[in-house]
């Protein structure tokens, strides 16, 4: 059985520095894919955005600037109050968003206590895949069996 937390909220889209717009998000974490989290932009139009990054950038940066590449997150403040910077870049273009840093920092912290920090790789299942794929199977012992006489065999011929 997976668990499944979301969250919906309202980020704003940053046009330029006196300008922005606000963008319905919903953000997704799914305890079958315990390393990531899914945030989908324009929910309920014909054409939602998906994102998915590591939850651990997404943990990192509630506290300090983080990531590189296409995904780059960081707290601030404006109008004081504490907004979370979510820089994102795509062949499509780029984008900056404002979250509410309480809002997605209450939903972070649902997801960790459902799963724990370092205890991902116990929801995948790996181990238990790893058996089984690795198990015994009773073909096994033809493939233990040598197919033809070794060359250290005594030949009846000489």
């Amino acid at each position: 059985m997976h668990t499944v937390v979301e969250r919906e909220l309202e980020l704003n889209l940053v046009l330029s520095p006196e300008r922005s717009i606000p963008v319905p998000a919903r953000l997704v974490y799914r305890t079958d894919d315990p390393y990531a989290v899914h945030i989908t932009f324009h929910i309920g139009s014909d054409t939602p955005v998906n994102w998915t990054f590591a939850r651990e950038l997404l943990v990192e940066g509630v506290f300090r600037p983080c990531g590189h590449g296409d995904v780059r997150i960081w707290p601030t403040k404006i109008d004081g109050r504490t907004v979370l910077c979510v820089a994102l870049s795509s062949p499509d273009g780029d984008a900056l968003l404002e979250a509410p840093c309480a809002a997605v920092s209450a939903w972070l912290e649902r997801t960790l206590r459902i799963v724990p920090p370092g205890t991902e790789s116990e929801r995948l299942g790996l181990d238990d895949g790893l058996a089984a794929l690795l198990a015994p199977t009773p073909a096994d012992d033809l493939w233990l069996r040598a197919p033809w006489p070794s060359d250290e065999s005594v030949d009846d011929e000489a």
